[in-house]
């Protein structure tokens, strides 16, 4: 990725992102107050070491993923709520919903009911206005942001394992870590149906 672009977004970041950010963190507190059963509500900005390396992905030809990324990646700015249990994930969604405007809807799960992954609800949303500085400089505003809704053992995982992503750069995968992985994820999923199971048995 050119210097330009890298210069760019580090001056979109520091001016736009980082606050706006700070803003949306608080605005999805305020719209989801009363809702039970959340964990936490978050929202932060990516990292300049990040956008550049996902700015630099390339695809399978060896060309570059993305031509155009400051306006072509769509989560600059990052929003995630836990919720307790699977059941709560609808509530929190049409929450969400009534007050945002949904550009992209996303269940993400394993492609094949034999595997064990990710999972999670992603949306891309339209940045509200209410969240954008007055007088920003339109150009540095993102015109949407990502959000993501998962239980507790859903960020608990994805958490993990995003973190042990970086590290399996460096470091080969032997057949028997990656059956760990699936394990582990198979456990989360595992705990995640058995709580929701008894929340709803005790919520009758």
């Amino acid at each position: 990725m050119s210097d330009k672009i890298e210069k760019e977004y580090a001056e979109r970041f520091e001016q736009a992102l980082n606050p706006i950010a700070a803003d949306l963190e608080n605005f999805l507190n305020e719209i989801l107050a009363g809702v039970p059963r959340i964990d936490r509500v978050s929202a932060r900005a990516k990292t300049v070491e990040r956008f550049v390396a996902k700015a630099d992905k390339k695809l399978d030809s060896g060309e570059p993923k993305y031509t155009d990324p400051i306006n072509q990646i769509q989560d600059q700015i990052g929003a995630r709520v836990v919720a307790f249990y699977k059941a709560d994930l609808d509530t929190v969604s049409d929450r969400l919903n009534e007050y945002l405007r949904p550009i992209e809807t996303q269940e993400v799960f394993p492609e094949s009911e034999w595997e064990f992954g990710y999972f999670g609800r992603h949306y891309i949303f339209l940045l509200p206005k209410d969240v954008i500085p007055i007088g920003s400089r339109k150009e540095i505003i993102p015109r949407c942001f990502e959000m993501q809704v998962k239980t507790l053992f859903q960020h608990a995982w994805s958490e993990a394992n995003h973190d042990l992503g970086y590290k399996m750069i460096e470091h080969t995968l032997e057949a028997d870590d990656k059956r760990r992985l699936a394990y582990t994820s198979a456990q989360a999923w595992g705990a995640d149906h058995a709580f929701n199971e008894l929340f709803l048995k005790t919520a009758d």
